[in-house]
């Protein structure tokens, strides 16, 4: 840090700015007589050279800034309060003292979450002066908590808000397509993370075909590009995998991939995605969201493919294991249709023979009530000119024609006389 230079003595009655803090109070003298003006007098040095306020403060505004550099100051925060304009107030102390504290809009969007009140955090500033108060603050461009401090606060946030909507429980996450045929990357295409994928998918299974979709991912930009560029790939329904992800990096570098802007849209792809954020160590929003986590852009890239070699070997083993199947699935077919044909003979021989034994049975009683068989032992028919059968004795008036039928054939006959019985009792 800079020093600041001389300091110009101040007036009689004004105290120095510069004394420390908790200095005595230099006596004043009393009744003290005025000093003439002196020609040529600074501004502020006489009341007749006196300046405004604004002067005053804008002054001290330039003095303070140009005398000290941007330079961290370590404390706790204390009376946080969040503008609906995006600015944050707060206040840095320690066991001594305390410095007023503001973070522009401009500024705070880049942090991850805002402070808690009791938090020790290490804030990097430039010192100024607001002029419409003359007050003295420290304009805060960046702040970090002790540990993972704001990071770790603000991951937790997201995981429980996340938590609460169902998107992170294990039941809704899909399998991953087993055998693809195409896989789209979204990563920048600059990066080794987008080398790696495509040396691994190439030397695995080399007919995968690879759709690379570029975004940034890291800086401002990063996370609309990234919701945008997932949005399209779910709307495509022709791609069976999604590789999101990059290589390592610091904690500001990766922390894109924990904006819930990003992990929504993740949640949301209709395609099963993969996730492939940093290193092994590192776990981001993105990382529980996802259908699965990859440690590495490597490891992503070979759970997304198999190994072609492996699957031929697997194909032709379910070939031979499919042919002996059939083989001995005809075997046996075979065996139960002889089996079934040889009990269907034997019992259709049974069968018909005991239908050739009810036959003849109801052919002989048949046979015994034939008027055929009557004729057979010397009986004859008589039937009139129609063939009609004459039963009775007052059928034959005398002269009528009529036929007798017998075993061997048939007779003309004419009735002579007849004999009628009479009926008895």
């Amino acid at each position: 840090m800079t020093k600041p230079g001389p300091r110009r003595a101040a007036p009689p009655d004004v105290p120095d700015l510069f004394e420390p803090a908790g200095a005595p109070a230099q006596p004043r003298a009393r009744h003290a007589r005025r000093p003439e003006p002196e020609p040529n007098a600074d501004p502020g040095a006489t009341p007749e050279s006196a300046i405004s306020v604004s002067t005053l403060t804008r002054t001290a505004r330039d003095i303070v800034e140009g005398a000290f550099p941007p330079l961290w100051v370590r404390g706790e925060v204390t009376n946080f309060a969040a503008h609906r304009n995006g600015h944050w107030y707060f206040s840095l102390r320690d066991a001594a003292a305390r410095v007023r504290c503001v973070m522009w809009a401009t500024d705070a969007r880049r942090m991850p979450a805002p402070p808690d009140d009791g938090m020790q955090v290490s804030a990097l500033g430039r010192m100024s002066v607001y002029p419409a108060h003359g007050e003295m603050h420290l304009a805060v461009l960046r702040i970090e908590a002790t540990g993972d401090g704001l990071w770790r606060k603000a991951l937790d946030q997201s995981i429980q808000r996340l938590t609460a909507e169902g998107l992170l429980d294990p039941a809704r996450k899909r399998r991953v397509t087993a055998h693809p045929r195409r896989i789209a990357v979204i990563t920048s295409p600059d990066g080794a993370a987008l080398r790696d994928i495509i040396a691994v998918v190439r030397r695995r299974c080399p007919i995968v075909e690879i759709v690379v979709v570029p975004a940034s991912v890291q800086g401002d930009g990063a996370a609309r590009e990234l919701v945008s560029a997932i949005r399209r790939v779910s709307r495509w329904r022709d791609v069976d995998t999604v590789i999101v992800g990059r290589g390592g990096g610091s904690r500001e570098d990766l922390w894109v991939f924990n904006d819930e802007r990003v992990a929504r849209a993740m949640a949301a792809c209709a395609i099963p995605t993969i996730s492939a954020v940093g290193h092994e160590v590192d776990v981001s929003l993105c990382d529980l969201v996802a259908d699965l986590r990859a440690a590495t852009p490597s490891a992503a890239a070979e759970a997304a493919v198999p190994v072609l070699a492996d699957v031929r070997a697997r194909l032709a083993t379910r070939a031979v294991d499919l042919r002996l199947g059939l083989e001995r699935r005809a075997i046996r077919a075979r065996r139960h249709f002889e089996e079934t044909a040889r009990d269907m003979r034997d019992g259709l021989e049974r069968l018909t023979a005991r239908r050739r034994s009810r036959l003849e049975i109801a052919a002989g009683r048949l046979d015994a009530l034939s008027p055929l068989a009557t004729l057979g032992r010397g009986y004859a028919l008589a039937t009139n000119e129609t063939g009609h059968a004459l039963t009775n004795a007052a059928q034959f008036e005398p002269g009528r024609a009529f036929r007798l039928r017998l075993r061997d054939g048939q007779v003309g006959a004419r009735t002579e006389t007849r004999s009628v019985t009479p009926p008895e009792g």
